[in-house]
């Protein structure tokens, strides 16, 4: 449900959800592994796999073996990818407007979810 609330702010620029949760882990690391990052969403690789691909094709982001670990990939973020993040960084703030939920009880909420998935690993 929430991620439906996301589509019609996200339509705007072209970004699936999962497609905006990575560039908020992107802006956030710059780079991470696929498996940091399937861990974070809580994704599997085969799943994230093709999200990654399609960005690698808009040019948002790069996939790299890494040197140290020919079986790692790393995923950076480009310079399309970066430019997305201030004309996005109102989303949330705009979704919750229109949801009539205050950022502060949102916050307070993801605080709880956090510990409890926490909690269950």
């Amino acid at each position: 449900m929430l991620t439906k609330a996301y589509q019609p702010l996200l339509q705007e620029f072209d970004l699936t959800y999962p497609q905006y949760l990575v560039l908020l882990l992107l802006w956030e690391h710059q780079e991470r592994t696929v498996k940091e990052l399937g861990e974070h969403l809580l994704l599997d690789s085969g799943t994230l796999t093709p999200l990654l691909k399609r960005m690698e094709q808009r040019q948002l982001i790069s996939r790299r073996r890494d040197p140290r670990d020919e079986r790692s990939v790393i995923i950076g973020l480009l310079p399309a990818g970066e430019a997305l993040r201030q004309p996005t960084c109102r989303i949330p703030e705009q979704l919750f407007e229109k949801m009539g939920f205050p950022l502060t009880e949102f916050e307070a909420l993801r605080d709880q979810l956090n510990n409890l998935l926490t909690r269950l690993r």
